[in-house]
């Protein structure tokens, strides 16, 4: 009976504790004052602090905390993202979604975009580069560019560095630019220069990160770093390795 008892009791400390509280999107929906929806996207756009803390979950309980909602507050149309990432060689793609996070954004990064927490739902990793390949890598949750960046691959030029070493063949840059068969099957042709005595600029449709060091075998030489520029008309420029950006609103792949 004791135990009965001692439960009962707790289960109505519960119960008082809970109806103590109130949803933060409730609250704020009272200060501002604004809908519901609209207090939700306040607190997910990290515009509301709890005793002093960014809170950005509009489920998150309150009871006589301090609620404070940033004076300069505004409301932003929620489009989806697309990020720009600087690879660093030997990162995966599981430790590269890691590196998507706020910590790592670029500080020059230009678009005025603020960072909220739904940026980084749904990102998809699109032409994802080997391992031991660094350079330009995207994310997206805008669903064009992920069909672009899937369906249109094949149509998009690429342009790579690679570090070789060795003695290239005779003919050898005519070999990589066109006439290659790989895996039975002839590759597109493409755009092939020295950049340097140990460096060559790779603009390439339709062949994959991946085919290049064997591209360059076939020529004597050995690839010893992969480093990739650009995508289509987005370069990577002057983006930090390990750090990310925003795709501007006027950049098109």
């Amino acid at each position: 009976m004791r135990g009965r008892i001692m439960r009962s009791t707790l289960d109505h400390d519960l119960a008082s504790d809970a109806e103590d509280t109130k949803r933060l999107a409730k609250v704020v929906a009272a200060l501002v004052p604004c809908s519901r929806r609209e207090a939700e996207q306040y607190i997910a756009e990290g515009w509301v602090r709890v005793e002093g803390r960014i809170v950005e979950e509009p489920q998150f309980r309150v009871g006589n905390e301090r609620v404070e909602v940033d004076p300069q507050a505004r409301l932003h149309a929620t489009e989806p993202v697309t990020l720009i990432v600087h690879k660093p060689a030997g990162m995966s793609d599981v430790q590269l979604q890691d590196l998507v996070r706020g910590e790592n954004r670029w500080p020059a990064d230009d678009t005025g975009i603020r960072r909220i927490k739904r940026h980084s739902v749904g990102q998809q990793l699109l032409l994802p580069l080997p391992p031991e390949a660094s350079g330009l890598s995207v994310f997206s949750q805008d669903g064009r560019i992920v069909r672009k960046l899937r369906e249109d691959a094949g149509l998009l030029e690429q342009e790579l560095l690679a570090d070789v070493t060795g003695q290239i063949a005779p003919n050898g840059l005519a070999r990589l630019a066109g006439g290659m068969m790989f895996r039975a099957q002839p590759l597109p042709p493409a755009r092939v220069s020295w950049q340097s005595e140990q460096r060559l600029r790779f603009a390439v449709k339709g062949i994959h990160a991946e085919t290049i060091p064997w591209m360059c075998e076939q020529v004597g030489l050995r690839l010893t770093a992969l480093k990739r520029i650009r995508i289509g008309r987005v370069p990577m420029a002057g983006l930090p390795p390990g750090q990310w950006r925003y795709l501007r609103f006027t950049e098109r792949f």
